[in-house]
């Protein structure tokens, strides 16, 4: 399940005797289906190389960008954090969504269809949030960092100081490969860095975030007692906690540790609709699909040591209810889709990363323009030729 906030519905369905076959088989056609589309979608696609595609940069005039000198620099952590705290920052159509019910948070509850059952599930939701708090149910932990950066091409150096004379690590992004209608540019997240050569010091920030601590005992409890729909609604809340945590943390950031919109007034509402400056891409989210850049935040921050947040041999999280991802504070970024990439793009990558192309292929396997199985059949077949 590559989307979380579906994850809680999926699982209902396969620990129901009466749903699991048949929602097995729909996801089984629905996959051939979608493979159908996909093939004939890529061979009508036109890909420009990697060299037109930086070409086709976003671009802005970097005397004119505001850039805020932090007024903390480095790791600073936050822990046991109080859920009590987190609770407004819900964003609860995501929440909705994730048990099948589809409408926006509070129109939802007028829905003739979905309306009552929602009503019933958020008053639920509530009452276990009661008892989360007043029986410290869960954990939170988190953890974040600002450094001084600048991009240097398609990747932001990250610095130790602000003499910015040592680099301590390169942040790497893929470009949007795909040919863009005129005006509109093929964008990688370092495009809203400042560069090393435009004269202008700039920064970036990390963060991983955590609601999940204390989850698998709620969970074993709910099991013990036969319960699977307080085990889901537990778990269905820790990963909106998290979610939560990740918001607030970057109010927190933007008004006050970064402090680049102190004035900055929102409702959660607002907050839900992004409608402030900058943002916080994810690891394996659209605007940066690749999970191997995680480890190099885990160690930059040292996250496990400092949030107990840990991560598997597939780069997902543990707890599951965690939230990581990059801060970048340019007026104009903007979340995006970096959609499919090019072999050009993934040899450069790959060489950049000290990886080889076939281990970038393995993680960035949905991402691919090509059939790299394929091009290998067509090339075996050559030489016996």
């Amino acid at each position: 399940v590559l989307d979380a906030s579906r994850s809680v519905g999926v699982t209902s369905k396969l620990l129901s005797d009466e749903q699991r076959d048949g929602f097995l088989n729909d996801v089984e056609d629905r996959f051939e289906m979608l493979r159908d589309r996909h093939e004939g979608r890529s061979r009508r696609k036109t890909y420009l190389s990697l060299e037109e595609a930086r070409e086709n940069r976003f671009s802005c005039n970097w005397d004119d960008v505001p850039i805020t000198t932090p007024n903390r620099l480095g790791v600073e952590t936050l822990r046991d954090f109080p859920i009590s705290e987190l609770r407004d920052y819900i964003d609860w159509t995501p929440f909705f969504i994730a048990w099948q019910l589809k409408g926006k948070f509070p129109r939802i509850f007028d829905d003739p269809e979905v309306g009552a059952e929602a009503e019933e599930l958020y008053e639920d939701a509530n009452r276990m949030l009661d008892r989360m708090v007043r029986e410290n149910w869960l954990r939170a932990h988190g953890v974040y960092a600002l450094w001084p950066a600048n991009s240097s091409g398609d990747d932001i150096e990250v610095y130790s100081s602000e003499e910015r004379d040592e680099v301590i690590a390169r942040l790497h992004h893929l470009r949007q490969q795909s040919e863009k209608t005129p005006g509109r540019p093929n964008r990688a997240l370092s495009d809203f860095v400042a560069p090393k050569d435009s004269g202008r010091g700039d920064y970036v920030g990390g963060f991983a975030v955590t609601a999940g601590h204390g989850l698998d005992e709620v969970k074993a409890r709910f099991e013990d007692q036969h319960d699977d729909y307080n085990q889901i609604l537990a778990t269905s809340l820790a990963d909106r906690l998290a979610e939560a945590f990740a918001e607030m943390l970057h109010e927190r950031l933007r008004k006050d540790k970064w402090g680049y919109a102190p004035d900055e007034e929102l409702s959660n509402e607002q907050l839900v609709k992004e409608k402030y400056r900058g943002i916080r891409p994810a690891p394996g989210y659209p605007a940066c699909p690749d999970h191997t850049e995680k480890p190099l935040m885990w160690e930059l921050m040292d996250v496990e040591a400092n949030t107990g947040i840990t991560l598997t041999e597939s780069l997902a999280m543990h707890p599951g209810a965690a939230v990581c991802g990059t801060y970048i504070a340019h007026p104009e970024a903007s979340y995006y889709n970096v959609g499919k990439v090019a072999r050009d793009q993934v040899e450069d990558y790959a060489r950049r990363k000290g990886m080889t192309p076939a281990e970038i292929e393995n993680w960035l396997s949905s991402r691919l323009s090509y059939d790299p199985d394929a091009e290998a059949d067509e090339q075996q077949e050559a030489v016996a030729a």
